[in-house]
């Protein structure tokens, strides 16, 4: 049996609302409130980040849970550590089911220094089932230039497990991947020399001309000087020359600390997978009305048996049965007037009995018919 649902909606503008507008009511949309933020929160100093790391490793005291002998290079990698060892072993005669092969990745954080402990992540990459009471083995964990910048070792913590064999298991959480805290020793300096620096780039989280002037405004008022200049939508740049004999440091202490005032883009997320839609405030909706109804297509097929005459030469032979069954519920409408808030539109779907996954296609009707005054982003 398949169940085919066709969701029909149907979207008209009023264009003499939009052309002459209602009466007593304008066509023009208040703006977004200004929100204050700190420059912390919302800003980043360009070339302080964090940098990914990843290496290969090998997972060892698991109970019977680890890879099997078909995982070749599980098999390989454990006869290496052996002859690393002293231990002379073929790699095709090795039956273990204790260890597995995993991927060890971490990210190493701004100014860390040889000796900084960071927390590493742990995946299987064979067919373990479970890397419960597995110790990782002394793994290199490089950069994206090949050089080693951390080790890692140590027991592996786990936020579920499975339990039982063939058909009857239980199973809670993922126990293919877990985590090792402070797992990683930090081997090689790679952060940069704040003292060298004649400039400060600092990067908006989100682009905004406005936000990025704002933050400039406000740096500069701090300091009484023109120090701070909006490069682009993103980018602000400040001269450190011209502040004297301050310490970066103390610089970028006293910068992080301003406030200045932004305002909001209207945007609407939705996530057509899991029918998730989240929605600003500040999204305005033009004058629209809305039809809505359902269209469901219900297709059953059975299978029955033809059985040919006692004594007969003829066979047994399966024939499918196809019925096609359609069902259409009425439209619904709901009526929008310009300049209609979130809540206006939700409250009119949910009147009407809409789900999560059809005000997903209403709103992608309304963004492209150009009554949602709002970025609309499907993830």
């Amino acid at each position: 049996m398949a169940m085919i649902h066709k969701p029909q909606f149907i979207l008209f503008v009023l264009l003499s609302f939009l052309v002459s507008g209602a009466p007593g009511r304008g066509t023009e949309t208040s703006p977004s409130p200004a929100r204050t933020v700190r420059i912390a929160d919302v800003m980043t100093v360009e070339g302080v980040r964090d940098n990914p790391l990843i290496g290969y490793g090998f997972t060892v005291g698991l109970n019977g849970t680890g890879d099997r002998q078909q995982t070749i290079f599980a098999m390989q990698t454990l006869a290496n550590i052996l002859r690393r060892m002293g231990v002379q072993v073929p790699g095709n005669v090795i039956l273990a089911r204790n260890v597995a092969s995993v991927f060890v990745t971490a990210n190493l954080p701004p100014f860390a220094r040889p000796g900084t402990r960071v927390d590493v992540n742990v995946s299987s990459t064979g067919d373990a089932k479970s890397l419960e009471g597995g110790t990782l083995l002394l793994t290199p964990l490089y950069g994206p230039d090949g050089q080693v910048y951390a080790v890692s070792q140590g027991p592996i913590v786990l936020g579920g497990y499975t339990g039982g064999v063939r058909g009857n298991s239980v199973q809670v959480n993922h126990p293919t991947a877990g985590r090792i805290p402070a797992g990683a020793v930090v081997e090689r300096d790679c952060s940069i020399d704040l003292s060298q620096m004649k400039r400060l780039s600092l990067l908006l989280r989100e682009a905004d001309f406005g936000g990025a002037e704002n933050a400039a405004a406000a740096i500069n008022r701090d300091f009484a000087a023109n120090v701070a200049t909006a490069i682009d939508s993103r980018r602000v740049e400040v001269q450190l020359a011209a502040l004297g004999n301050h310490a970066v440091p103390e610089v970028l202490a006293r910068i992080e600390s301003l406030s200045f005032t932004v305002h909001p883009r209207a945007k609407v997320v939705v996530n057509e997978r899991t029918g998730t839609v989240v929605m600003g405030r500040d999204v305005s909706l033009g004058t629209a009305a809305i039809l809505h109804g359902n269209l469901a297509i219900e297709i059953t097929t059975v299978y029955e048996a033809s059985q040919p005459a006692p004594y007969s030469k003829g066979q047994t032979v399966v024939l499918p049965q196809t019925t096609v069954q359609t069902k259409e519920s009425p439209a619904h409408r709901v009526d929008l007037h310009e300049g209609a808030t979130v809540e206006d539109l939700v409250n009119g779907l949910q009147a009407i009995g809409a789900t999560a996954r059809d005000v997903i296609a209403i709103l992608e009707a309304l963004k492209a018919d150009g009554a949602l005054q709002a970025e609309l982003e499907v993830i």
